[in-house]
């Protein structure tokens, strides 16, 4: 064999390798929580000081584990989006466990920057006929190099009807 073709053999060796690590990887991983995903929803919004122009908020997460084993984290981050567009995130070095078959409140402080905010207020103006406007919401729960655990939480959030007088 010519010198190239032993190159190219050893280079798709090595692709087929890593691929076939990747895979078993990703299936392991899957396997150490039953395949479930976390289930996590808001639990609420409280109002934090901010600095200049942006605003600030203090998200509280309820992590519900639907598996038979305990999920331990060290860190949490936050991506949301409204409407499409990136509106706010944050992260929190906080750390604990949620228990198999259990639940924990998660506290994240949530920032959404000012160009973001006056981005999101003239989409949601041109949304207001519509009256829904769609969220998602991403975060991890971080636990080393292999520990991460990710969840997504997507809906519609409902706008307010205009006009109408609040009491």
């Amino acid at each position: 064999m010519s010198f190239f073709r032993v190159l190219l053999c050893r280079r798709y060796a090595c692709l087929a390798a890593l691929i076939a690590i990747v895979t078993l990887t990703l299936n392991g991983c899957a396997g150490l929580f039953g395949g479930d995903p976390l289930r996590v929803n808001v639990a609420g919004i409280e109002p934090a000081d901010g600095q200049g122009l942006e605003m600030r908020f203090n998200v509280k997460l309820r992590v519900q584990n639907p598996n038979e084993s305990a999920v331990n984290f060290d860190g949490v981050s936050l991506d949301l989006e409204l409407n499409g567009k990136s509106f706010a995130s944050g992260v929190s070095d906080q750390s604990g466990t949620v228990p198999r078959f259990g639940e924990t409140v998660v506290n994240v402080p949530l920032t959404v920057p000012a160009f973001a905010a006056v981005r999101q207020a003239f989409a949601l103006a041109g949304a207001a006929q519509s009256g829904q406007v769609p969220y998602v919401l991403r975060g991890k729960l971080a636990d080393g190099l292999t520990g991460t655990t990710r969840f997504v939480d997507r809906g519609t959030l409902s706008l307010p009807a205009l006009g109408m007088a609040l009491p």
